[in-house]
This record gives structure tokens, sequence and C-alpha cells, in this order.
């Protein structure tokens, strides 16, 4: 998440101060970020903002994940106005006071993380969080932030509307897991949960409730219905490998198991796992992934060189000097994701293995 980076902006000399602790903050739970300010404030750390704040914020808005604005809600308010779209695609915004003392989730809340990232940076300076998102405020789970958490794709965004506002209004809600689809059930203990063996058979169970959710592996195509109801997709998940020419099967198992757990990944949704092709003949790679129950690509060295992509860790001198290449399971994991894919998890090394976890479309 935040792979973009995130920029956090401040326009007077106090809330230059109160930028820098929020970027202190985030680098301590490993979120990059940048810290804006005008000339006649700029300090150690601190990039000059060379134009005109609205102009700033027009430039910068679709390049980051997040924009923190240290001022008066009033004027990012101004500033963003102009340039929104879609919850599911505008970035977060986020307002903090000069002083430090309320962060406030402004924009894309659930689906952006504004409200997440509020409640890091207002654990991290002190702060009071400011959250109003209905949901929150009433203890469940929006739709948007369910296809957040799990990572799921919104089909039918024109129906967040209606599903959300039954949410928030207390009507009874069914979340219908379609095929061999698998969710970490308690994620969303909040709502009642029902399978069923397809579309048809899904729309029946939420016809009998006020709305519905349903979550499937393939593409659905519903025409008619009686109740509001939103069909969340998984993604296109590959895990990424990378491991010591000593390490067992039992390692990387752990090792996979542990990061697709930080993501709230169930392995069942894995389509692939991805490797350098000199893992061949690596029989604990090979054990391991079989007994996880997932095809396993293996890349070539030129391939895996050959990938630009902005969410690649720094590379490993170590590994650029042991086989061609800085880096292996994000690169591969980002590569078998193909188009438009990013990372879920950046690379974490366990025990000698290294694992990353990248999704496609």
């Amino acid at each position: 998440m935040y792979a973009k980076g995130i920029a956090v902006v401040a326009i007077t000399r106090r809330g230059v101060e109160t930028a820098l602790k929020i970027k202190e903050s985030l680098d301590k739970a490993g979120l990059n970020s940048t810290v804006y300010a005008p000339k006649k404030y700029n300090q150690n750390g601190v990039v000059t903002l060379d134009k005109k704040l609205a102009d700033f914020i027009k430039d910068t808005y679709s390049t980051v994940d997040a924009l923190i604005a240290v001022m008066a809600t009033g004027i990012v308010i101004r500033a963003v106005a102009p340039l929104l779209e879609s919850k599911l695609t505008d970035p977060a915004v986020v307002g903090v006071d000069a002083t430090g003392k309320f962060v406030i989730s402004l924009l894309s809340g659930h689906y952006g993380g504004a409200n997440e990232l509020s409640r890091t940076i207002a654990k991290g300076i002190g702060a009071t969080p400011v959250i109003t998102t209905a949901s929150d405020v009433t203890g469940k789970m929006s739709v948007d932030e369910i296809a957040k958490t799990l990572h799921l794709t919104i089909q039918n965004p024109e129906s967040l509307v209606a599903v959300n506002s039954a949410i928030v209004n207390g009507d009874r809600l069914i979340v219908v897991l379609t095929g061999d689809v698998k969710i970490p059930m308690n994620v969303i203990s909040c709502f009642e949960i029902k399978k069923a063996e397809n579309g048809v058979q899904a729309l029946e169970i939420i016809n009998r409730y006020d709305a519905g959710v349903i979550i499937t592996l393939e593409p659905l195509s519903i025409t008619k219905f009686v109740k509001p109801f939103t069909i969340l997709k998984t993604k296109y998940l590959v895990v990424g490998l990378g491991a010591r020419k000593d390490s067992s099967a039992d390692s990387i198992i752990e090792a996979v198991d542990t990061a697709l757990e930080r993501v709230h990944v169930p392995l069942a949704n894995v389509n692939r796992f991805a490797t350098v092709d000199i893992k061949r003949n690596s029989k604990a790679m090979v054990d391991a992934v079989e007994r996880l129950g997932a095809p396993l690509e293996f890349l070539s060295v030129d391939a895996l060189r050959s990938l630009n992509h902005s969410d690649l860790s720094p590379d490993s001198a170590m590994v650029q000097e042991k086989i061609g290449v800085g880096g292996v399971c994000e690169r591969a994991a980002l590569l078998i994701a193909g188009k438009n894919s990013k990372l879920l998890l950046k690379k974490v090394k366990l025990n000698g293995v290294t694992v990353a976890v990248a999704e496609g479309e």
C-alpha cells in the first residue's frame, strides 16, 4: 500500500514542524513520504514548494497514493475539489492542523486508506484521529472497506451507495461466497456469510435479505435483481519467491503463510508462484510450491532485469553479484501478475526466504 508514496505539504513554519513529525511517524510505520513547504520555511528533510499550492496539488494529486495537508481543511478542500473523480481512484487525503492536535480523514477513507492513515499518523504524533465515515461510527465495515481489506475488485461500483446505506441503517445484509472462493472469515465477522454455487444461487439468497455482497472468483453478469447487491471479484494474485540454497521446503511454506497472513490473502486465492529459473533444480522450492497447491513459474535473469516498476524495492548488491539482478521475488511476482500489476506486499525476509505478493487485473 502507498507504493507511489505520500506527499506531506505544509504552508507555515509551525506546520512544517508538524509535517516533519508526521514523516518521522510514517518512516517508523515503513511508509515512504516526502515533505513539501515554501522556501522561506525550508529546512533539512523538506523539499521546496516552488509553485502555488493549488498548482502543486493539481500536479501531485494523481502521482501519489496519499496527500497529507498540514493546514486549515478549507484550504485543501478548495484545492482538491476540482480534481475529484471517484472514491475508487482518488488518493487518500488527510488534513492535519498546524499544531498537530487533530488528524482528519477527508477523502477516500476506506478504499484509498485515509482512515487507516489518519489513525497511523495520530498514534505517531499523539493527535486525535477524526473519522466520520458512517460505517466506522457504527462499527461495521463498508463494502469498499471489505474490498480494500481483502484485495477485491468492485465490479459494480454504482451499487455502493445503496448497499452501504443498508449497512449503516442496520438492514439485514448477507455476504455470499460463490464457487471455490475463500476469504479469512474473521476479517468480516460482523456480517452473516453463506455459500452459493453460482451467481444465480447467490441472488436467490440475497433476495431473502435487505441487501447483499457477492464475492466471486470470476466476473458475474447479472441483469435482473430485486435487492441491492455489490459484486466483489478476487484479483489475480502471484507470490514471488527467493530462497537461500540451504532453505528447506518447510521454511519456504512457513514464509509464504506468514506473508499471506499479513495481507489477508488466503492461500486458496493465490493463482501462481514465481521465481528465477536458476531455482528449477531446487528440490525444496519445487516441493514447497507443490504442497502449496498453485503452479510455479520460472523467469530468466534477463526477464527479471528488464522490469522497470515504481513498486520495486532498492536493489540488493549481494543478490546482484550472485545472480546478475538486484532482486527476485518482487520482480517475479509483478511480471507474472501482468499488466497494471502492483505489489500488495513488498519483499519480506523470513529465515532466508524472501516473499512478495503482487496483484494483477
